[in-house]
């Protein structure tokens, strides 16, 4: 196992940017930025042993400072939705940003994911990085530092761990926002593949905000407990589908806050299957509905709507305004942990 740095660019600011190369003995390559803790690259084996890299991203660091579709970004303090664009923590009211409509998405434009973040090599396959988080920072309260670790495995697994503490009690849901495509670059559609969530239920949403309702996928084409291609129910006349213009739904996991097994992707073209492990309560099934001819991609590339799929593990969209949703609000002085992976595979 090996770890590379290299320079990457400068940014508007004039801070100076390095890439975080990690590779394992079957020579899986992941790269790592320390502007936004970004996923930039992941390069996988497939059957035939030639490296296909699956994730979207930029071709240089200009498309990572504007970065609207959050494109292997880690996302925080909250990622995904929240109502109205307001949270009540011990009784008080604090105003975020209404960046979607009336609502909150991704904590607002002051992302973390467009900022320097601290980087140190903690071991021969693992990156950590730090961010310090002001009181106020997005309208959340108290201080908060967060760090956020990528290890890579020689199982093939790139596990992305999750820390962060506040001296006031506050929100706290992260994630990684990696768009996939098992088989790469060179691909213009994942509607083809298959995906497979271990989930009953999901959380139906009214634009885009859940009801607080958690719903059976029984009989609905939500239902992912059996392995379908993403494209085969996408445009079904059902309603959640239609209002999100494909698969933007957060799915119930039934990990009971364990570590576990509760997705997958299969691409027979490439035979690389991805398996996805989280201790999160939900996961966001998103089929990059709304990204639409992104420009600045690797190679020139312009990454069109539907060609990439999102696994965000994470809490339930608008969790601090429904009871019955598991809470993402965190004590003062309490840790918040969270860990997810995504293992690769071939089928020969």
């Amino acid at each position: 196992m090996s770890i590379l740095v290299e320079d990457y660019g400068v940014t508007k600011n004039q801070e100076k940017v390095k890439k975080y190369i990690l590779e394992n003995a079957n020579g899986m390559k992941a790269v790592l930025l320390n502007y936004g803790a970004v996923l930039a690259e992941l390069h996988v084996p497939d059957r035939d042993g030639k490296l296909r890299d699956v994730v979207w991203g930029y071709e240089n660091l200009d498309g990572y400072e504007v970065n609207g579709p959050c494109l292997g970004a880690i996302v925080g303090r909250n990622a995904n939705r929240i109502g109205g664009a307001s949270v009540t923590i011990a009784g008080k009211t604090y105003e975020l940003e209404k960046n979607d409509g009336e609502n909150s998405l991704h904590s607002g434009s002051n992302a973390y994911f467009r900022r320097m973040w601290k980087a140190i090599i903690a071991d021969d396959n693992k990156v950590e990085f730090s961010l310090h988080s002001p009181d106020g920072d997005q309208g959340f309260p108290g201080n908060a530092d967060i760090t956020v670790s990528y290890t890579l495995s020689d199982d093939n697994e790139l596990l992305i761990s999750y820390q962060a503490k506040a001296d006031q009690d506050t929100v706290f849901n992260l994630t990684n926002h990696s768009y996939f495509n098992l088989d790469g670059q060179d691909s213009d559609c994942v509607l083809n593949q298959t995906a497979w969530i271990d989930a009953d239920e999901f959380t139906p949403s009214v634009n885009m905000i859940p009801t607080g309702e958690i719903r059976s996928v029984e009989g609905t084409p939500m239902d992912f407990r059996t392995p379908v291609a993403l494209g085969e129910r996408i445009d079904d006349s059902y309603e959640p589908l239609q209002s999100a213009s494909g698969y933007d739904h957060n799915y119930v996991m039934k990990n009971e806050g364990r570590y576990a097994l509760c997705g997958s992707l299969f691409s027979e073209a490439s035979g690389i299957t991805m398996e996805v492990y989280t201790d999160a309560p939900g996961i966001q099934l998103y089929t990059a509905n709304f990204l639409g001819d992104e420009p600045n991609g690797k190679n020139g590339r312009v990454y069109a709507s539907r060609s990439s799929v999102c696994f965000e593990a994470q809490y339930f969209p608008d969790a601090v305004h429904h009871e019955n949703f598991k809470s993402s609000v965190v004590k003062a002085g309490d840790t918040y942990s969270s860990q997810t992976g995504y293992k690769f595979s071939v089928k020969k």
